[in-house]
């Protein structure tokens, strides 16, 4: 059997969650939001290294728990080994989110984050979501809008040089999700699909998370924040054009299209690679945290 794809990317899943969430704004949700004011048990689908966990247990009331369950083996074992010198209640387990249809055990909250967006049925993952709630539990889902993140990666420096064709993003990203069923875009659509599987309250916020690389930031933030961008793609440099190009052609985008996506790109990769700690770079993931209550 292959290697589960996330079991590879440890240090990826280490730092890149910093660039979603400021703990303020979180604080808030669970409060004011939410309503969490008393203890609640958790499930995190997907749970990866349980970021999330490492969130939002040191906000919540105290005796709440958590619950992580995620198809990969290394992401639970080094979940397990985090969290066994933490003073909170919690347990991993390894299962397929997409084989989970009820456990005996419910919980007043399920939740997940970037998950949907890698699923060909998360309809059918956000169903095993609910089963797995009480009524008038919360199903809370964070997941991206990719054309609006796209769209908020901002180099001052660069700005008159070329830059990403939006359009083009967008065509790729209907077309990605016509043929795998998977979609980058899912955030925005969560609130109809609860509406559509039962939930009730349904609404969405949107995380108030904006990172800026400058100058004038110290050198071990500034290199701290460059190295999580790269991390996230930008300054990933294509050292096969013809490849890449081929690749989105396959895709769906004609040649040309191809070629002017794959060479945007790499120009900016390249300037941002060489010259990042020095240009003024604002990012605005734009994740979309949609929620709606089971009853």
């Amino acid at each position: 059997m292959s290697e589960y794809y996330w079991d590879t990317k440890l240090d990826y899943l280490k730092t890149s969650r910093y660039l979603y969430f400021n703990d303020d704004y979180l604080e808030f949700l669970i409060y004011k939001v939410w309503g969490f004011t008393n203890p609640v048990k958790i499930i995190d689908f997907g749970c990866g290294l349980g970021y999330l966990g490492l969130k939002f247990l040191p906000l919540l009331p105290k005796g709440s728990t958590y619950i992580g369950i995620d198809k990969g083996e290394k992401l639970i074992e080094e979940a397990k080994k985090i969290f066994s010198k933490l003073p909170y209640d919690t347990e991993f387990i390894v299962s397929d989110v997409e084989q989970v249809q009820s456990w005996k055990m419910k919980y007043d909250v399920a939740i997940c984050q970037a998950l949907l967006l890698h699923l060909p049925n998360p309809r059918e993952v956000l169903l095993n979501m609910i089963n797995c709630v009480k009524n008038n539990g919360k199903i809370i889902c964070i997941e991206p809008h990719w054309n609006s993140c796209m769209a908020n990666f901002y180099i001052d420096e660069l700005e008159e040089f070329k830059s990403i064709n939006l359009g083009l993003l967008q065509k790729l990203y209907r077309m990605d999700k016509n043929r795998t069923g998977k979609d980058g875009n899912i955030g925005i659509k969560l609130p109809v699909y609860m509406r559509e599987l039962g939930l009730k309250n349904v609404n969405s916020r949107v995380s108030d998370c904006v990172r800026y690389l400058n100058p004038d930031l110290c050198l071990e933030d500034g290199e701290l924040l460059y190295n999580l961008l790269r991390n996230e793609g930008f300054g990933s440099i294509c050292n096969n054009l013809d490849n890449a190009v081929k690749g989105l052609v396959n895709r769906g985008l004609t040649i040309e299209e191809a070629q002017e996506q794959v060479e945007s790109e790499n120009y900016i990769s390249r300037c941002f690679r060489e010259k990042g700690l020095e240009y003024n770079t604002v990012f605005a993931p734009t994740m979309i945290i949609s929620y709606g209550t089971k009853g």
